[in-house]
C-alpha cells in the first residue's frame, strides 16, 4: 500500500511540473491587443469569437425579456369562466 502511495505521489508530482513547464506568458500580447486605440470596446477586441458570443448573449436576453414579458401580461388577464 505504501508504495502504491508513492507511486501515485510521483505520478502526480511529476504531471504537474511538466505540465507548468509547457504554459506560455502572453500576457504582453493581450495587454497590446486591448489596449490597441481602435475604436471597439474591450468586450469586441478579441475578434470574432467575442463578437458571435455578444451576439449570442444579446439575442438570449432579448428573447428572454419578450417571454418574460409576454407571461406577465398572459398571466395578468382574468380567466374567461367556461
Amino acid at each position: 500500500v505504501y508504495l502504491l502511495f508513492q507511486a501515485l505521489r510521483q505520478i502526480s508530482q511529476r504531471t504537474i511540473s511538466t505540465a507548468s513547464r509547457r504554459l506560455v506568458n502572453r500576457v504582453s500580447e493581450n495587454q497590446k491587443l486591448f489596449q490597441e486605440d481602435n475604436g471597439l470596446p474591450v468586450h469586441l477586441k478579441g475578434g470574432a469569437k467575442d463578437s458571435l458570443l455578444y451576439r449570442t448573449t444579446t439575442g438570449l436576453t432579448l428573447f428572454g425579456t419578450m417571454y418574460a414579458v409576454y407571461y406577465l401580461l398572459v398571466s395578468s388577464m382574468p380567466k374567461k369562466p367556461n
